[in-house]
């Protein structure tokens, strides 16, 4: 059976990544699959960078094609940042304190002006394609004031949606999937994929 390896041990972002695949002839791992694989730093200044560093590390020890993303939030008020540091923006893949230091950050900022977007790049790599194939997705909304919801992770309580009346937290998975950042980057990738890979 054929193989494509996600590069995350993020189970959350894991599911995300099986709806595009689901219904298809081979099977798909994760970095939980390969628990002595080391970290890899993400040392890119750009999403793009992060996910083909990941990418790229994650085939090259395999040689299988795997799949990469590098994601994150930005905010307005704050010129883009957190932007490529947003998993360690207050403690490495620290939820709570990242949240903490962004409502911090924002204090005293009022409601129209916070103003963000998460950004998802997305970055396939087969050792029989000469080159990648890349996509990205975003989705727009507002810093909230306190965490609300239980359903998401990093920053989705605090990420508002004005047209939903909701954070990504308080959404279901197959509605975040439908417009979240990851989503509408899984989307272009669900489009592309099977014309780009050569097996």
């Amino acid at each position: 059976m054929k193989e494509i390896i996600i590069a995350t041990k993020n189970p959350g972002k894991a599911r995300e990544f099986k709806s595009v695949f689901a219904g298809e002839d081979f099977k798909l791992k994760t970095l939980l699959d390969f628990p002595d694989f080391p970290e890899i730093r993400e040392t890119g200044s750009t999403f793009q960078e992060n996910a083909t560093l990941k990418a790229h590390a994650v085939m090259e020890r395999f040689n299988l094609p795997t799949i990469a993303d590098d994601s994150g939030l930005q905010v307005d008020a704050l010129y883009g940042q957190p932007g490529v540091r947003s998993a360690r923006y207050a403690g490495d893949h620290d939820d709570a304190a990242n949240n903490a230091k962004l409502l911090s950050e924002l204090g005293g900022v009022p409601k129209d002006k916070r103003t963000a977007r998460f950004v998802s790049t997305l970055v396939f790599a087969n050792p029989k394609n000469e080159h990648d194939l890349v996509v990205e997705g975003e989705v727009k909304g507002l810093i909230g004031t306190l965490p609300q919801g239980d359903d998401g992770f990093g920053y989705d309580p605090l990420f508002y949606l004005p047209e939903l009346d909701k954070t990504m937290a308080q959404i279901t998975v197959d509605q975040k999937n439908q417009i979240s950042h990851r989503g509408n980057a899984l989307k272009k990738l669900e489009k592309q994929w099977q014309d780009w890979i050569n097996w």
